[in-house]
């Protein structure tokens, strides 16, 4: 009898883990699309992502780096003091959007451009999306650098 229950238990045990299993299997298969790495301007210029992967880049908006375009199409260069990154965006950008604040965008790295489908900006003076405020404490952040039309590199 006693051998019975004992196969019973494992029995048991062996389904609930198979159970557990499947679930997180089930689980993570299904927020495969909904997950969204944050990386730097560094980051991306060291190990560009693929053109497929949709990514947060976060860094200070350049100063004259905005330009806009036909309609509703803008593009400036966002960076994080080492290394900058061209983006492009189509839509209305928020209000408090501007020149030399923090700002995190959803996209694709596309041929050595960002192609933004969502734009965040700052709330308020004190605000920095903790993505931002993280890599520049981990960076010792410093003034961003703005490149120039004839290719030089200047600090801000």
């Amino acid at each position: 009898m006693k051998s019975l229950k004992k196969q019973r238990r494992i029995q048991i045990i062996i389904v609930a883990f198979v159970a557990l299993a499947l679930s997180t299997g089930i689980i993570g298969y299904a927020l495969r699309d909904g997950i969204n790495y944050f990386r730097s301007p560094s980051e991306i210029v060291e190990t560009p992502p693929s053109e497929t992967e949709l990514f947060r880049i976060g860094g200070m908006v350049a100063e004259d780096s905005i330009r806009r375009g036909e309609g509703t199409q803008v593009s400036f260069v966002v960076t994080d003091c080492f290394h900058a990154v061209p983006v492009t965006y189509e839509g209305i950008l928020p209000d408090l959007f501007e020149e030399g604040q923090g700002m995190v965008g959803q996209g694709r790295y596309v041929n050595g451009t960002f192609e933004a489908v969502e734009i965040l900006a700052k709330h308020d003076e004190t605000y920095m999306p903790a993505e931002v405020e993280n890599m520049h404490e981990a960076q010792n952040f410093c003034e961003p650098e703005v490149n120039t039309a004839d290719g030089a590199t200047t600090t801000g």
